[in-house]
């Protein structure tokens, strides 16, 4: 059948969490972009809406509890560095429960809350088409 992403493109999701003016990110540890800080997210299940699959990667990912969410746009991702492609919905959550944790220490090394002024590097182009979906006045 392949693989999403690499046999043919991938639908993904991306969540933005905002909590005081601080987005938080993760570092990935397997392609695509590996070692690169990104924003929790992951494939759309077949017969999943792409709104649980983002709550349930954002949930998996970080042990938040994720309230309301809300759309903020689209993004295609060509990397031709890992030879992937993507096409992913964007969503942003500020309504979320609980601390951060790493679940997930074989994918992700490691992660932080950080300004949206002063963001670690390397940053994922998937972030980056993420931040610049925000409203100016979200961005700072």
């Amino acid at each position: 059948m392949g693989r999403p992403g690499i046999d043919f493109p991938g639908l993904g999701v991306g969540l933005v969490i905002l909590r005081d003016a601080r987005i938080l990110l993760y570092k990935r540890m397997r392609p695509p972009e590996a070692g690169y800080w990104n924003i929790v997210g992951g494939k759309v299940d077949h017969m999943e809406p792409a709104e649980t699959a983002a709550r349930r990667e954002a949930e998996e990912e970080t042990g938040l509890t994720i309230g309301r969410i809300e759309r903020l746009g689209m993004t295609e991702q060509i990397i031709e560095a890992d030879r992937q492609h993507w096409i992913s919905i964007l969503y942003l959550a500020r309504d979320v429960d609980g601390e951060p944790q790493l679940t997930e220490p074989d994918k992700l090394s490691d992660f932080g809350w950080f300004p949206l002024t002063d963001l670690p590097e390397p940053l994922s182009a998937f972030t980056k088409a993420a931040i610049a979906a925000l409203s100016p006045a979200e961005r700072g």
